[in-house]
Order: C-alpha cells, then structure tokens, then sequence
C-alpha cells in the first residue's frame, strides 16, 4: 500500500525541517551543541588531571569505597571497550545495564560510546515483564546485570530471557553466582588487559556528538514505558545550563543520591563531574542518613536530591554532626520545596537550597539560582536554563487567582524522540518546535515557573486548580506523615464537587486524622476550598521505577463511597 502526502502537510513538513535547521546551527553557534563528546571530555581529564578523583562508589552492606581517578577510568573505558567488541557488539546495537550506583556503570557509559554502541540503563527493580518490554524494544545485544537485588534473582531473569529474545546474545553477571548460559563480567571485562594490544580496533567506532547514545525510559504510569533518545548534545545542553546556572567549575564534588540509571544520577551526576573534571559520588543502596559521610570524606560541594532525602539528612546531621563547610549548593528536584526544608537545610548543613525540574525528555530544564532572594526554592521551580525555553498555554485559574497552564519547553536540550515510538514523541511536539510537557504550571512573578500539578491528574474546586503537589509537600511533611498523593474522586451524587481524597503513607502505626491533615494544611496558608475531604492511611504508594505516583491505580482503587 502507498501513501501520498498532501501538499498542505508537505509544507507543514517543510516548514518544521527547516526551522529546526535553524534551531541546530543556532544551538552550535552558541555552544550549546559541540563537535567535541564527553569521551573527548574524558581524554581531556585523564591528560590535565590523571591523578585526580572521578567516581567514589560507596558499597554501604560491605563498609567499602570502589574509587577511580580520571587516568584509570580512562584505562578502563579503553578495556571495556574491546570487551564489548570480543562479545560482538558494533556500532549502533544496543547494551543493557541493570545495575545500581556501582563504579563498573561509569567506565560502561565511556565505553560503549567508544565502540559506537547505545547504551540503555535500566533499574535493578525492573519487574521482568518490564525488563522483557526494554530488552525487547532495543534489541539489545548485551545485558550488564547483578546475581540478585533486593530478593529478586536477576541473573537467572535475564538469563531466561535470552531464549525469548534473539537479539540478546550474552548476559553478563557483576560480583557473585554466574547462572549456566551467563558469563562473569570481571574475568571478561576486567581481568584481560586487552588495551595493550592497541587502539585499531576502535579506530572510527566512537559516536559523534549528534548520534544517539542512550536511551532512558519514562516511568509509564498511564501504559509501557517509552525510550527517550538523546544525543550527547542534547545532553550537554542541559548539563552545560545546569552547571552554568551554579557557576560549577572543575572544583565541584557531587554527593548525587539518585539512581545513575536515571538522567539526574546518569547525566547531571556522572556526564557533569566528566566534564567540568571534578569528582562525583554515590552509594549502592538507599542510606539517606549516610550521605552526609561522602559530603564529610570528599568535601562535596554540591548535594543532589529529592525532599525526603535531604529531610532524612538534615536529621542525621541534627542527631550526628559532620564536617559540610565544602558544600554550596543543596539542589532538590522532582517535588515541591518547603520553606521549612530550606530553612533546616542552611541551618543545620549551612547550604543553600536550589530546586530543579526537569524530565528524561529534557533534563534539567527550569531551576533556582544564587541570584534569585534567599529561600526563593520555596516558591519556584526557577527559570529555564540557557539552553531551553518554557511558555504556559493558559488553561484556568489557580490558588490566588493566578492563571494555569499547560507547560511546554523548547530548546537544544530536548530529546530525539522515543524509540520506535515517533508517533507518540511527534503526538506532543508542535511544529514551532514546543514540546508539551503534560505538566499545569504558574508563572513565580520573576520570569519562572511553579509547578502546579499533571495536566491529568488536575483537580478543580469552584472552578479553580487545586495547588496538588504543593499540597501533597505540606501533607507529607506532617510529623505522623511520610508522603502524600491527592487524587480527584467523581462525586456520589450530580452536580456536587469533586472529592479531594489524600492517601497518606503513614509514618509508624498511627497515620494523620482527617482533621489533622486539614489543620495542618491550614496553618501553611492554603485555602479551605483545597483541603482533602477524605483520608485513606496506606503503608505505601503504588509507584513507578523513576518514583511518580501510579495516581490512576490510586482513582481506581478509592472510586466507591467509603
């Protein structure tokens, strides 16, 4: 069957190539997109600086640190890399990397651009229909992968999973039990120096700036979770504005508490300390009141986290004081910040607290800067970085009176699409190039943005959008709350309000009573009419692998009249 397209769609097509051809020359005369990557930004390091720090990777169960300076890490990424090529692995196929915060993912990263590979990270807690879903999309040829995580055989899973999947043609097992039909990534990837017979095998493999080099998948909360494609330049853009936005420079130490199989730990912790030659580190396993130990051993200048984490470490550092004279900068993404957080954040670390948003479409995209007035975290997502754009598409009114809208970006920063899945990238993008996010902001009154809340997730009460994850910020900061999601309810009877339902994990036995919920929302300044109207106490929240909230699944579950 053949296909014609009409001339009107022919121009609009047109039209769209070529403003994005200006866009790209724009992008490079700017400096936002570059012919030199991140391997070259690595050669640069392991020259200028061989001795100094790149990755500390803190192994907490095992008391341990793995630690690589940049002359080692570059050894490494050389040797990784002929392994990659002894397993078969050419330019453009795929190699899969299910690990946690362990050293052996950053000299991965380097290595696979050196061949020409993409690489695709994926979390230790993927579920296996999930793993199956990622592995079968890229066709991966390789998959990077632990004996077990957190009760879960993942070895023997993925190993399984070679019989369903063609394309995958070798698991490899990181530390422990190797399963019949996988192999033991020391004695193939460490153990051989196979650098020392030269670099001609490589020569002409590695991927240039503009060619894909990752794929990063979005949480799917609503159905299977897309791979978003980047570009080492469209990730540069947004590291570039990132650090730029905190004049970070080849001083900077980061603590990064987020997974590196995500864009924050991936790209702003690993891709960042790369660049600007300074130091980046981590721990294996979720120990918020240990973070505190990197920031003290390695003088982090820079803490990287969600709220609940840095309210964790601002407890630590309450009941068991460390050193944190070095660090600067305190940045929080994902959710709203409280004013309460950022005063305990100066008070007890003596930081300041920035707060970020961004996706894995984007990365980093708005965030607050030092100078911006002080607390001002509390009350914006700040303004873009200086790669990217915002604009809102008014769509109502919010708490206050000030309008709504639909959030949508543009810049050098975002993605190449979802792979395999252009339909679905092409569905939210505009031809002028505007991205739609699917997030309802406000604007801050200074130039930035507040995020108020998903497009499909809104609540309305007389007409106007509720401040949702502002509120689910001040119920989860409650003493006898851990964290809160709000989800609209249909009403009983017509014609009569939407219901405001609050599902509160409960901290300890006892949760907040709907009374308490409410006075305490109450003493934060926010109006009556935005104040839950029912509260349903749950020991945790159904949630995707990047952490947002499955607010379907909860709708679902609390639909009917308690």
């Amino acid at each position: 069957m053949s296909t014609r397209t009409t001339p009107s769609a022919a121009g609009r097509t047109g039209r769209a190539t070529a403003a994005a051809g200006e866009r790209a020359a724009e992008y490079r005369r700017r400096g936002w997109w570059r012919d030199e990557t991140f391997l070259d930004d690595l050669r640069r390091q392991a020259r200028l600086r061989p001795h100094r720090l790149a990755v500390a990777g803190r192994r907490v169960a095992e008391s341990r640190t793995d630690t690589l300076d940049y002359a080692e890490l570059a050894l490494l990424t050389d040797r990784f890399a002929h392994a990659l090529l002894d397993l078969g692995v050419r330019r453009g196929d795929f190699v899969a990397v299910q690990l946690p915060n362990r050293w052996e993912m950053v000299p991965l990263i380097f290595a696979c651009m050196r061949v020409g590979a993409v690489i695709c990270p994926i979390s230790p807690i993927c579920p296996a229909d999930e793993l199956r879903h990622r592995l079968g999309l890229t066709e991966a040829r390789v998959c990077v992968t632990l004996p077990a995580w957190s009760g879960t055989p993942l070895a023997d899973i993925v190993t399984r999973l070679k019989d369903e999947l063609p394309a995958l043609d070798h698991v490899l097992v990181v530390d422990g039990p190797v399963p019949r039909g996988a192999r033991s990534f020391h004695d193939h990837f460490v153990a051989v120096e196979r650098e020392e017979h030269g670099g001609a095998a490589l020569d002409g493999l590695a991927l240039s700036a503009d060619d894909p080099f990752v794929v990063l998948f979005t949480s799917g909360t609503t159905g299977k979770c897309k791979g978003v494609l980047h570009s080492q330049n469209t990730v540069h853009s947004a590291v570039r504005g990132y650090v730029d936005a905190f004049g970070l420079s080849d001083d900077w130490v980061a603590a990064v508490s987020t997974p590196l199989v995500h864009y924050s730990g991936f790209a702003q912790g690993v891709l960042a300390g790369v660049m600007l030659g300074g130091t980046v580190a981590f721990q294996d396993v979720r120990r918020n009141e240990a973070l505190l130990d990197l920031v003290e051993r390695y003088g982090a200048t820079l803490l990287y986290g969600p709220p609940a984490t840095l309210a964790d470490v601002t407890a630590s550092q309450r009941a068991e004081k460390r050193d944190t004279s070095t660090l600067r900068h305190v940045v929080i993404g994902s959710a709203p910040v409280l004013e309460e957080l950022a005063d305990e954040v100066r008070e007890s670390l003596g930081a300041r607290t920035y707060s970020l948003w961004g996706m894995s479409e984007n990365g980093p995209v708005t965030t607050t800067r030092p100078e911006d007035p002080e607390n001002w975290a509390a009350h914006s997502n700040g303004s873009a970085i200086d790669a990217m754009e915002t604009r809102l598409d008014a769509s109502g009114i919010g708490a206050g009176g000030s309008p709504v809208g639909r959030l949508k970006v543009r810049g050098a920063s975002l993605a190449l699409g979802y792979y395999k899945r252009e339909d679905a990238f092409a569905a939210e993008l505009g031809v002028d190039g505007w991205f739609d996010t699917g997030d309802l902001a406000r604007d801050d009154g200074r130039g930035g943005i507040r995020i108020v809340g998903r497009a499909r997730d809104a609540i309305l009460r007389d007409g106007l959008v509720a401040p949702v994850t502002e509120l689910e910020a001040v119920i989860g900061s409650h003493p006898k709350a851990v964290e809160a999601a709000l989800v609209g309810l249909s009403p009983a009877e017509d014609g009569a309000e939407t219901v405001i339902c609050a599902v509160v994990v409960s901290r300890g036995d006892a949760g907040p009573s709907l009374d308490e919920v409410r006075s305490h929302l109450g003493e934060s300044g926010h109006a009556p009419r935005f104040l839950p109207d029912r509260v349903e106490l749950v020991r945790a929240l159904p949630k995707t692998l990047t952490g947002k909230v499955r607010k379907a699944e909860l709708r679902q579950q609390y639909a009917t009249t308690p």
